[in-house]
């Protein structure tokens, strides 16, 4: 039932994302091609046309422009009596009225700042952001190798350029090839070595003796660093916004439902 639900809600952005923009590239015989049709081609309603190379948005409209001329063509034959095709139309008849009326309902819905305080308010917990380090390591198999590049780490007029050099050309792990970079990580991400030494660190440093774990040594540089905070209610807003205009939504289209299985004849066969 929630999963169903879940899909109906889903609609409401998927319709509203292709009902946006109807900028019209060509016109076949009195039909348009839009910026409409072409984001349902690509299946992709965020899709921006323009930052296509000139070429690719002409293959993409001859295409649709040929899609179109055979479309336009079958509408004139017999197909459009065909059982299967008056069927199919029924259903995505229904399937869009369906759509559209979530998209309205979920427009009527009406969420006060009070609203959105009481559940920020109860559920601070979600919106606190846990510490987080960034960091690049070099990874090598002995402690001798490891001591060895930290020698030759401290000795460099530019400790990050040589780092993200030795990373690629040392290091035994996977992030080598990336000049080490780790990207931003939880503490807990890590295991407990290497974020304890990493969270020692000062920003734009590294560590001074090799950092044993079960993967061998490592070297780490810290590239930036993040507080534990949590997110402000300001910032909050729009996502709190999102989540109980859906929850009433759903509420609202599941005693719908009821209501109309009460009315309704259901016959399962």
């Amino acid at each position: 039932m929630k999963k169903i639900f879940s899909m109906m809600v889903s609609l409401i952005f998927v319709i509203s994302a292709f009902a946006i923009d109807t900028k019209v590239y060509v016109i076949v015989n009195k039909d348009k091609i839009t910026s409409q049709s072409i984001a349902v081609a690509l299946k992709n309603p965020q899709i921006r046309f323009e930052s296509f190379p000139k070429d690719k948005q002409k293959e993409i409209l001859d295409r649709l422009v040929e899609q179109k001329l055979l479309s336009q063509n079958a509408l004139k034959t017999d197909v459009v009596k065909d059982p299967i095709y008056l069927n199919t139309l029924k259903n995505l008849k229904q399937d869009l009225a369906l759509q559209v009326w979530v998209q309205k309902q979920s427009q009527k819905i009406n969420i006060t700042n009070k609203e959105l305080k009481e559940f920020y308010n109860k559920n601070k917990q979600f919106f606190k952001s846990k510490a987080q380090l960034k960091a690049r390591h070099i990874l090598v198999k002995d402690k001798k190798t490891a001591k060895e590049l930290i020698d030759i780490l401290n000795k460099s007029a530019d400790l990050k350029t040589k780092f993200i050099q030795l990373a690629k050309t040392k290091s035994i792990g996977p992030s080598g090839v990336n000049g080490g970079d780790l990207g931003w990580f939880t503490l807990e991400a890590m295991v407990p070595e290497f974020s304890n030494a990493a969270n020692k660190l000062k920003i734009n440093t590294i560590t001074q003796s090799p950092i044993k774990t079960q993967f061998g040594y490592h070297i780490i540089y810290l590239d930036d660093k993040k507080k534990a905070s949590t997110i402000s209610f300001e910032d909050a807003k729009s996502d709190i916004k999102q989540q109980i205009g859906q929850e009433k939504l759903v509420k609202k289209i599941q005693a719908l439902v009821k209501k109309l299985k009460k009315e309704a004849k259901i016959i399962y066969k």
